[in-house]
């Protein structure tokens, strides 16, 4: 297994600011905005972005906090209930503009139920989707808004985002596993690869 950094705190920052202001440029300011961040690491992130569009319109935009636990479609095939997190959605998101929030899209899956979760709460009159990470491998009909870094991956590779508030850093890496078929097969392809060093005399 090894681990790469693909973006540092700073590449972190600036794909955050970027986003920030692709938010302020298609909603015409931040008037009826509300981020809605995904447990875990998509609630910080979230509150960040609302941080850097006070910064920017010294304006307060809503943050809220939403966990999709109970609305994941794999439920029935996990051998333990996951963790319930208490949601924290601001009390009105009838008629706003709900930005959900999260660290890495990959099926889809998870926003989707990040949708289902939200309209119990209200029924907002646009819902937007903003990722640091988007890595592909789409299952669903789903796609952000707003993307800090599309990363080709392959499925034996996982993105992992690490965030202040809850790793104590903030980057972002790759982590690479060989899958067994994958390390059954090495030693054929190195040995088949010697034998045709020696029959070509190097």
């Amino acid at each position: 297994m090894s681990e790469k950094v693909i973006m540092s705190a700073e590449d972190m920052r600036r794909a955050w600011t970027r986003i920030a202001h692709e938010i302020i440029e298609r909603n015409h300011g931040c008037d009826e905005l509300v981020f809605v961040g995904l447990y875990t690491r998509g609630v910080p992130l979230a509150s960040r972005l609302a941080a850097t569009i006070k910064g920017i319109e010294r304006a307060d935009v809503p943050v809220g906090a939403l966990d999709i636990g109970p609305y994941r479609d794999d439920l029935s095939y996990l051998q333990t209930p996951p963790s319930v997190h208490p949601n924290d959605i601001p009390d009105d998101i009838v008629g706003k503009r709900v930005v959900l929030v999260d660290d890495v899209i990959y099926t889809g899956r998870s926003i989707r139920a990040a949708m289902d979760a939200l309209i119990d709460h209200g029924r907002p009159q646009h819902v937007q989707l903003a990722v640091l990470v988007d890595r592909g491998h789409r299952e669903l009909p789903i796609r952000p808004d707003y993307i800090g870094k599309n990363v080709p991956t392959s499925r034996n590779e996982e993105i992992v985002v690490r965030v202040a508030e809850v790793d104590g850093q903030d980057e972002v890496v790759i982590v690479s596993r060989a899958t067994a078929q994958e390390a059954n097969e090495e030693p054929t392809k190195n040995a088949v690869a010697a034998r045709r060093r020696h029959e070509s005399g190097r």
